[in-house]
């Protein structure tokens, strides 16, 4: 059997996301994966995965802590000998990427979005850029989640041996299936995501002030930067509710009228399309990651990022709607996800590409 590799920077994010691909490549090679935290380890190991735990500090660069992880990808490369390696997320894309490269390892790359660093510029995205061309030069294959990541590695001079676009991560239509939409007077607004300004978290708290009378407005998520004392003091004054981190959210697609996405930045909104698979129309920024998978007053509704107003107008328009018209934009969203975004697509690509190498 050939070995696979798999680099990423969470094992919840590599179960929620991929597991249909490491499932269809565990039927033929033997995969290890390299992950830092324990969230899904016992249920990738189940199935076959051979697990290594590898820190990586996710936020920031520490010259040092990076330093370590690059080592310890050289380790673990010289270690294991893979057939191919398949790197996820910034920090394994380039330091793992590096490590194949000078070890001659074929390697596979998704970008699964730029983050802040590109969008605020500066010495640190230079920085970033140089170790990008070095890290992807000799990957196999650079899959991009959107045209327009893929455009502005090109215009930094950014390239692998072969570049590729796929749906994101796509999504499981059968996991996440059709619910009924709901029946209720009052509709419900939901935010899922970590809870920090360039997901738009400041939009939706205005707006959940400004229409606390007309609808409800739910949170899920993650509080990041500092924005969990707000949070429960609007649920105490009965502006929204803060339900924190759920390891479960289809019961919350269930419940909601429609979901907003108000982010900045996105590679591709994976609760945008599991929403939509669900049958739930969303609310989204006018984003490359977002307006890819809505088409607009259709299968949801796009505003202008950045924009408290914008997301305004679009609750407003939302709400002068009939429960039948949002429906119907619910089932178009799902219909949508079920033709172009099934996550299959996503696996099939991959594993052409792997078989390619092996």
């Amino acid at each position: 059997m050939k070995k696979v590799l798999i680099l990423a920077n969470s094992s919840g994010g590599l179960y929620d996301f991929r597991n249909e691909l490491v499932l269809e490549v565990l039927k033929e090679h033997e995969v290890y994966v390299s992950v830092p935290d324990e969230v899904a380890v016992d249920k990738l190991e189940a199935q076959g995965c051979r697990m290594i735990h590898t820190d990586i500090n996710r936020r920031g660069m520490n010259p040092i802590q990076d330093l370590g992880l690059l080592k310890s990808y050289w380790k673990l490369l010289r270690e294991i000998k893979p057939d191919v390696v398949l790197t996820y997320t910034i920090k394994p894309n380039i330091y793992g990427g590096i490590c194949c490269r000078l070890l001659k390892i074929p390697y596979i790359v998704n970008i699964t979005g730029l983050g802040t660093t590109f969008e605020r510029g500066g010495m640190l995205k230079n920085m970033v850029v140089i170790m990008y061309r070095e890290a992807l030069k000799k990957a196999a294959c650079v899959f991009f989640q959107n045209d327009r990541n893929k455009q502005i590695f090109e215009e930094n001079g950014i390239f692998g041996q072969k570049a590729k676009r796929v749906n994101g991560s796509g999504v499981n239509v059968e996991k996440y299936s059709y619910e009924e939409y709901p029946a209720r007077e009052k509709p419900k607004f939901l935010y899922v995501g970590r809870l920090m300004k360039e997901k738009g978290i400041e939009e939706y708290i205005y707006c959940a002030k400004k229409y606390a009378n007309r609808a409800e407005f739910d949170i899920i998520g993650y509080c990041e930067e500092g924005y969990e004392e707000e949070s429960k003091s609007l649920e105490k004054n009965g502006i929204l509710k803060f339900h924190g981190f759920q390891k479960e959210v289809r019961s919350f697609y269930k419940e909601a009228d429609a979901i907003i996405i108000a982010s900045y930045h996105e590679g591709m909104s994976n609760v945008l399309l599991e929403a939509a698979a669900t049958g739930r129309p969303v609310l989204a920024t006018n984003i490359p990651g977002c307006k890819e998978a809505v088409e607009d007053n259709r299968t949801g509704l796009l505003f202008t990022p950045r924009s408290a107003e914008a997301l305004e107008s679009s609750i407003e328009y939302f709400l002068n709607m009939s429960t039948m018209q949002r429906e119907s934009m619910g089932r178009a969203a799902r219909e949508k996800m079920k033709q172009e975004f099934d996550r299959k697509f996503v696996v099939k690509s991959y594993i052409e590409e792997i078989e390619k190498i092996i």
